[in-house]
């Protein structure tokens, strides 16, 4: 295995990095096959919001050879209105859960493809988990119906499902991993 390190984004080079790799793995920039067998991620962050993002609640990366490799992106509940098609996951979210729920969102996950199925998504969630656990109670997301990889991988780490909801002419899967 190579030798990766996990920790939270720092710098303006690791944030462009982030976005890098967002880019290869959008959906509108890989195969249909492809999305079916590697997965994908839905949205596309700009660098202001990303950094906007990163200073209230720091994204957890995860570092090969000096270069971002995987990304799990931090999202506290005051960007709800930030990101269009995120505002009904959080809607969801709302009428889902209860009130006093400390929770942060993962608002995306990705690893770069030559370091999957190396643990580096279940890496990336337990330093996420470890860089947020004494302020938030959960960690809550969703994936694309669609994304049978990313839905299997987050189950397979402990996440429950919360509801299964249309949106934006897509089907999404509301995920939750608590530990208090």
């Amino acid at each position: 295995m190579k030798n990766i390190i996990y920790k939270k984004a720092e710098t303006t080079e690791e944030l462009h990095q982030i976005l890098e790799l967002q880019q290869i793995n959008i959906l509108d920039s890989i195969s249909k096959e492809e999305s079916k067998t590697e997965g994908f991620v839905t949205v596309k962050h700009d660098f202001e919001i990303l950094n906007a993002m990163n200073n209230k609640c720091a994204h957890t990366i995860a570092k090969s050879s000096g270069s971002v490799i995987g990304y799990a992106l931090s999202m506290v509940k005051e960007f709800k209105n930030e990101i269009d098609v995120l505002k009904p996951m959080f809607k969801e979210i709302e009428n889902s859960v209860d009130s006093n729920l400390s929770y942060i969102t993962m608002g995306q996950i990705c690893v770069d493809k030559t370091f999957r199925k190396q643990g580096v998504f279940r890496g990336l969630y337990n330093a996420m988990k470890a860089h947020v656990k004494h302020e938030f109670d959960a960690i809550i997301t969703e994936v694309d119906k669609k994304n049978t990889r990313s839905l299997n991988a987050h189950q397979a780490i402990g996440f429950e499902i919360l509801k299964t909801y249309k949106s934006n002419n897509q089907e999404w899967v509301l995920l939750s991993w608590s530990w208090h």
